[in-house]
């Protein structure tokens, strides 16, 4: 491996950059980045540094849309909606309360452990 060098003042600092691409992180991995930034400094540093993070940001995200959908599933199950069509406003009232119900188990599980 052969690394260069630039000049600052009176002291060289190698050129080095981590490789990787730009990606789009959903709410899950930009939860997990943050807190990891904040509770896990060191962890955190260590992955941007070995271009780890991006990929684990990723899965998180990725791990945390499909555990959304297995509970809400089993949530449904578990408490059925009412009638959407008699009375919306306690289906819309149903369902974001089936989903805090499941975004509280994700954050628990996945981002904030």
């Amino acid at each position: 491996m052969e690394l260069t060098y630039h000049r600052k003042g009176e002291y060289l600092f190698p050129n080095l950059a981590v490789q990787e691409e730009p990606v789009q992180l959903g709410k899950y991995g930009m939860l997990r980045r943050t807190y990891l930034k904040e509770n896990k400094q060191n962890w955190y540093q260590s992955m941007l540094l070995t271009g780890k993070l991006n990929r684990h940001l990723l899965e998180i995200e990725k791990a945390a849309e499909d555990r959304m959908d297995v509970l809400m599933a089993g949530l449904l199950k578990q408490y059925p909606a009412p009638d959407k069509e008699k009375d919306q406003l306690a289906w819309t009232a149903h369902m974001n309360s089936l989903q805090a119900m499941a975004e509280e188990t994700i954050l628990t599980e996945l981002v904030y452990n």
